[in-house]
């Protein structure tokens, strides 16, 4: 049985197909944009909360990091670290929050440009769009 099949049919339903370079359908998640997520994103960029240069790659939290800090925080204030929701998923699971941008103490800006990136990459149009607006204010604050 293929991973898709094995999907609750509330979440099959969300999830579309697109192309690889093979011209092979793949099922990927959609998502929504999470208004928690850009406006705690909004809140950070201005009080100044941001880090401008890092390897997102060293400084994106892990699983073991995410799981540090829901042991301490609420599933609200995990929430709020992503700019996108997937559609289908139950509130209250990892699976539900999508493209995380900080680090849960501040936003870095490669991690929004990573949001951008990889929504653009799949085509998840609305947070792209929000991470683009994320990485204008941002940059505003600095030109």
């Amino acid at each position: 049985m293929s991973s898709v099949a094995e999907f609750s049919l509330r979440a099959l339903l969300c999830w579309r197909n697109t192309f690889s370079a093979t011209g092979q359908a793949l099922a990927v998640a959609s998502y929504s944009v999470n208004p928690d997520g850009v406006a705690w994103a909004r809140h950070l960029i201005d009080t100044g909360q941001y880090v401008l240069s890092s390897d997102w790659g060293e400084v994106q939290p892990d699983s073991g990091k995410q799981n540090a800090f829901l042991k301490s925080h609420s599933w609200d204030e995990y929430a709020r670290w992503h700019l996108g929701l997937t559609d289908g998923a139950r509130d209250g699971t990892k699976a539900r929050y999508a493209f995380v941008y900080g680090d849960f103490r501040r936003l870095h800006r490669m991690g929004i440009i990573a949001c951008q990136y990889r929504a653009a990459e799949w085509r998840h149009k609305d947070v792209e769009l929000a991470a683009h607006d994320l990485l204008q204010r941002l940059d505003a604050r600095h030109s």
